[in-house]
């Protein structure tokens, strides 16, 4: 039953790849070596470090690994039973961390969390904080949790066939938070990030990265992504590399080069950063692209539903 549903898993991805080929090669920079990451599902780089998280079924931690030997160097822990941690976004103006418990496989939760906590070498333990957030318009599944650098402001892109993003109150409290949906995000989004200027972020799905405006959020470009056995992290350093990662034990890490139509746009005024925030929904502009081809589309659409539903009944087949 497992090899089956495994095999629908992978036309989809078959069909991403051969419709959206990466640009340029890849630079693997590392190999995980610890074998308790299994299910990499969050990537943040910062003082030299890459941060990562596995996704359901894991315990309330995250791991620190040194790029120069792909081992774990550093460990945190906190008190929680988490649902489906499912992403990794830097703290602003801070080498902290924000945990993701955003996965919501059958769109069932009232509310998802997020939680703050420290990073680095060695054994670290506890949370700076943690809050609830709730969607306008019903539960939703996700993997994508970005943080504006410049405001400190969170972001989740849901992981639907037509993906939003929605923006969380600039000042969080506790009890339950409201989201606002804020954008457009591409189907099926399994990670995202901001480049450290604040004006652009970039959210990827299993085969593809698109690059965006912020806080217009208009798309600027798209490139393809390597095929990965289920490419569920992308970071962006302080100095505007990218790189992505994937499920599974001693999964590579990748640097991916960004294409120069687009890596122009990523450079363009380094001072100017807009004040306002996100706007809403019906006032982001709408964004056509010379090369889109309609005829993808049905497949695309086709592959991303049975990617939902494969998923679904993979997660409640594999053991807690």
């Amino acid at each position: 039953m497992q090899g089956l549903l495994a095999a629908l898993v992978a036309t989809p991805f078959v069909v991403g790849v051969l419709a959206a080929p990466a640009d340029k090669p890849a630079h693997p920079v590392f190999t995980f070596q610890d074998p308790q990451i299994d299910e990499s599902s969050g990537l943040v780089v910062r003082d030299g470090l890459f941060v990562t998280v596995n996704d359901s079924g894991d315990t309330a931690r995250v791991f620190a690994v040194d790029p120069a030997t792909g081992r774990t160097v550093g460990h945190t822990t906190w008190e929680a039973q988490p649902t489906d941690d499912e992403a990794l976004a830097p703290a602003a103006h801070s080498t902290d961390v924000w945990v993701g418990d955003i996965g919501d496989n059958l769109a069932d939760r009232d509310s998802v969390t997020i939680t703050r906590v420290p990073t680095g070498r060695g054994e670290l333990s506890g949370a700076v904080a943690s809050y609830d957030l709730r969607y306008p318009d019903g539960a939703h599944d996700a993997e994508t949790l970005m943080v504006d650098p410049v405001t400190g402001q969170v972001l989740i892109a849901s992981k639907d066939i037509m993906g939003s993003i929605y923006a969380a109150p600039e000042h969080l409290t506790s009890g339950t938070n409201e989201l606002k949906k804020v954008g457009e995000a591409p189907g099926i989004a399994t990670d995202g990030a901001f480049f450290p200027d604040g004006k652009h972020l970039v959210i990827r799905n299993y085969d593809t990265a698109t690059f965006y405006t912020y806080p217009g959020l208009k798309e600027v470009g798209e490139m393809g992504l390597p095929a990965q056995q289920q490419g569920e992290g992308v970071a962006v350093t302080a100095d505007g590399e990218v790189y992505v990662c994937s499920e599974g034990v001693d999964s590579p890490v990748l640097r991916v080069a960004i294409p120069a139509g687009i890596q122009e746009v990523l450079d363009g005024d380094p001072h100017h950063h807009p004040s306002a925030g996100p706007r809403p929904a019906d006032d982001v502009p709408a964004t056509t692209r010379e090369d889109d081809d309609p005829s993808l589309w049905p497949w695309a659409l086709g592959g991303g539903a049975l990617v939902v539903i494969v998923l679904v009944l993979l997660r409640a087949l594999r053991p807690r």
